[in-house]
């Protein structure tokens, strides 16, 4: 069959040459390789022949010198932006004397990076700031940070949570190290370091801020719909409660220095507490050889300088409490925006963390432990440091709501020193905020009544008694040292103690009738004696113990004191006091000279108290005072002979000296005819500095009853 037209036309193509046509060239065939190529100039500035490097400057092992690592520290490759962050270090490490001339740069250098997108550039950079920062002094480091407090809040608020979480991160360095700085103007209404800062810490955490003005509900921030992980959230609320205790510290000198602070309402004013606060505290005096006479030449008046001097300490001690009223009052600003998310994680965690069976999560409990935390700082401070609002009292009357089921908190499962220490100061915290609670529902009883509810007034009421149960039976408990089978009571620390303190007065402190609270005080008090007593002279427990037993003694003597509490309304307590009271001597013998702080304290206190003739100070109390106090200054041993005491170890010439001797004029001019402890005196004082002193005192002992040193 012959061909189809269409197969011959394809069969002469192949053979066929193409016809050139009018303004085309010649065709490039189809297998014709393309040599042509294109060249861009490359620039190496590193390594440019025309720049002249200092064969002297100090370079790192990969033989980089300091301005080589600042231009690599701007490298588009990660990897070479860390390695550079470790360049730095193992620089300066090797030659320290680098940082005084190049701190401002390399500052400037490494706080852009901060807010790295890549998490090992981030995470270098946090290592070598750990590294560097403590050994930079601090007036060398302020001037720079506006730049860094810059970075670091606009980290903050970056768009990657994970940026922001490494930011908080940061903080917490400069927290340790300037806090400060960080923390100055938090409370002001200026873009100021501090209030970004916070800023920052409620937009991490979804709180929301405040817009427009400081009223109104918060509004929610552009980061409020990103979850945060429990351990995000740990390190927020952990650096959270940092800087609040930073904040609230600078803010307010009176909390930090005064434990007994709720001791002052129970006084008339403010003068009269501060006056009561200081009689156990050591005065500065004139170190002079006394003089039965005064030179008639001198100009020198210590009594008057002395006044002076306790003046001006109390003018600055009211004016810090002033002062210190003005902070506190900011923080009702914030507290709208912490109480919902502060709940909200607690109620998450605590069924975990608080299940009588299953293992306890770790993380879930540090944030529980920090939770409470910030709590105790924001209320306590303000509950201590202002007449708070009846607002901040519903807030934390609510929020002690929501942890009472769970009280007392014990761990379960595996034991261990750091859970139980968690737990113990749980217990503590919800101790201090019940407390609290109750001693400004007490002083603020008058307007609750107008502007509460009666039903609401009447829950509200309700659940401090129930509060106030549990938290007595807690305090007897710690108190005593009691262990159950499934409970364990650590040992008080001194901190832990003067924690305690102000839930121990508020229990002791009832001025109500019920018969049964009355009850409960007199065995809170007669516990806290106990404690006292069984505690060892050479305890770090003991100053703290003498400090609060003591002050509860005085409070009967003072005529500014208007409080609730006396002595004598427990036979049983009293007997404690006088056990403690006559056990003092001894305690005076086993300290000797190791803790002149503490001695001098005891001895001022016997001295107040024999001076202001309280109620405890009676013939009995008296006899056994003079027979135990005669071996601290001599003793005539059967065998051994005569043995000096403890007296002549204290240094000598020291007023501590002087007023162990007042002490003992007082003993003997309640009894004149009791005359071992006058003779101890009298050989103890053989050729020393003091003979003539005390030979003053035994010619005046009657008019020194009613001198106060």
């Amino acid at each position: 069959m012959p061909k189809s037209a269409k197969r011959r036309r394809e069969k002469a193509a192949d053979f066929s040459k193409a016809k050139l046509k009018l303004g085309k060239g010649k065709q490039t065939p189809s297998n014709a390789i393309d040599t042509s190529f294109k060249a861009r100039s490359i620039a190496l500035p590193s390594q440019s022949i025309t720049v002249e490097k200092d064969d002297n400057a100090p370079i790192t092992r990969r033989k980089l010198s300091f301005d080589d690592l600042l231009a690599h520290l701007k490298h588009h490759n990660p990897g070479t932006r860390k390695d550079t962050i470790f360049g730095f270090r193992e620089l300066l490490d090797a030659h320290w004397e680098l940082i005084d001339s190049s701190l401002p740069v390399l500052i400037n250098a490494t706080v852009r990076i901060i807010g790295d997108e890549d998490a090992s550039v981030r995470k270098a950079l946090l290592s070598f700031y750990s590294w560097l920062i403590p050994r930079i002094p601090k007036e060398d480091i302020a001037p720079h940070a506006p730049m860094i407090m810059l970075f670091t809040t606009s980290a903050q608020t970056h768009i990657f949570p994970e940026i922001r979480i490494d930011a908080v991160r940061f903080l917490n360095i400069f927290l340790e190290y300037f806090p400060e700085i960080i923390v100055s103007g938090w409370n002001s209404a200026y873009n100021s370091h501090g209030s970004r800062v916070l800023e920052g810490y409620l937009g991490v955490l979804s709180a929301g801020t405040i817009t427009g003005n400081d009223e109104g509900p918060p509004v929610a921030t552009s980061t409020a719909s990103v979850m945060l992980t429990p351990g995000s959230k740990l390190v927020v609320l952990q650096s959270l409660s940092r800087f609040i205790q930073a904040a609230t510290q600078f803010g307010s000198t009176v909390s930090n220095s005064d434990k007994a602070w709720f001791l002052s309402p129970s006084f008339t004013t403010a003068e009269a507490y501060i006056t009561f606060d200081a009689l156990l505290r050591p005065r500065p005096s004139p170190t002079k050889t006394w003089l039965p006479e005064m030179d008639p030449e001198s100009d020198e008046f210590s009594v008057s300088s002395s006044l002076a001097t306790e003046t001006g300490n109390l003018l600055s001690q009211l004016q810090e409490l002033s002062d210190s009223i003005i902070v506190m009052q900011k923080l009702f600003v914030w507290l709208p925006r912490f109480i919902p998310t502060l709940v909200s994680v607690f109620l998450d965690c605590a069924p975990a963390v608080f299940s009588p069976s299953g293992s306890l999560p770790e993380t879930e409990m540090e944030l529980v432990s920090a939770i409470v935390s910030i709590t105790r700082t924001l209320y306590g401070t303000i509950i201590q440091d202002s007449a708070p609002v009846l607002s901040s009292i519903e807030e934390l009357s609510a929020i002690l709501g929501y942890m009472s089921p769970f009280f007392p908190f014990y761990p379960n499962g595996r034991r261990d020193v750091k859970i139980e220490q968690v737990f113990q100061d749980l217990n503590l915290t919800y101790c201090d905020l019940t407390s609290r609670l109750i001693l400004t529902s007490r002083r603020e009883s008058t307007p609750r009544q107008a502007t509460t509810s009666r039903s609401k007034k009447g829950r509200q009421l309700g659940n401090e008694a129930l509060q106030a149960d549990r938290v007595h039976d807690y305090v007897i408990q710690i108190l005593r040292g009691q262990v159950s089978s499934s409970q364990l009571v650590r040992p008080l620390t001194p901190a832990a103690y003067n924690s305690l303190l102000p839930t121990i007065w508020s229990l002791i402190n009832y001025s109500g009738r019920n018969p049964e609270y009355l009850e409960r005080s007199a065995d809170v008090l007669q516990a806290t004696v106990e404690n006292a007593v069984k505690t060892g002279s050479k305890s770090a427990l003991k100053r703290s113990t003498f400090n609060f037993v003591a002050r509860l003694v005085l409070l009967d003597t003072d005529a500014h004191y208007c409080g609730a509490f006396r002595l004598g309304k427990s036979v049983e307590a009293d007997k404690a006091l006088e056990e403690w009271l006559t056990q003092l001597p001894q305690v005076l013998w086993e300290l000797g000279a190791s803790n002149p702080s503490t001695s001098e304290a005891i001895i001022l206190f016997l001295l107040r108290l024999l001076q202001r003739r309280s109620r405890l100070v009676y013939e009995k109390t008296l006899v056994s005072l003079r027979t135990r106090f005669a071996p601290y200054f001599h003793i005539t041993h059967p065998a051994r002979g005569a043995i000096p005491g403890p007296f002549v170890k204290l240094s000598s010439p020291s007023t501590l000296r002087r007023r162990v001797l007042d002490v003992a004029i007082l003993l003997c001019a309640f009894d004149p005819s009791s005359p071992a402890l006058r003779e101890a005196v009298d050989n103890a004082l053989v050729e020393t500095e003091e003979y003539e002193y005390w030979a003053h005192l035994k010619a005046h002992h009657i008019s020194i009853l009613i001198v106060d040193r």
